[in-house]
């Protein structure tokens, strides 16, 4: 199987499709609906990349991926970090890199230019 990445998607939709275009590529996808989940998944197993919706319940992609950075394992806290976000106006890529995101995409997804992102930090 190939990279692992984990998906937090709180829309099936998004999640389904993202998870067929990415398996497609020889992705191994892991799918989550909230910040928390992500927190949990990566306690057990490690990821190649996160895919990380910015509007979630219980816990967002922003306050997530801070906590991700935070982890003291360095196997985990460095792992790439993708932004999926449908209010990128509502952020700079400044507000994405303070908390620790490599590379956003604004929704609705290009899928093109998802598989390009995930190949690129993954250096697939």
């Amino acid at each position: 199987m190939g990279k692992k990445i984990l998906v937090a998607e709180d829309s099936s939709v998004i999640q389904n499709i993202t998870r067929k275009v990415l398996q497609f590529q020889n992705y191994e996808i892991i799918s989550v609906k909230n910040g928390q989940q992500v927190l949990d998944k990566l306690e057990q197993t490690d990821f190649d990349a996160i895919l990380l919706d910015i509007n979630m319940p219980v816990m967002d992609g922003m306050e997530c991926a801070q906590k991700i950075r935070a982890l003291d394992d360095s196997s985990k806290n460095s792992v790439p970090i993708v932004a999926i976000t449908g209010n990128a106006k509502n952020y700079s890529m400044d507000d994405f890199k303070a908390v620790g995101i490599n590379e956003y995409l604004p929704k609705p997804l290009n899928f093109d230019n998802l598989v390009n992102v995930v190949n690129k930090v993954t250096n697939n």
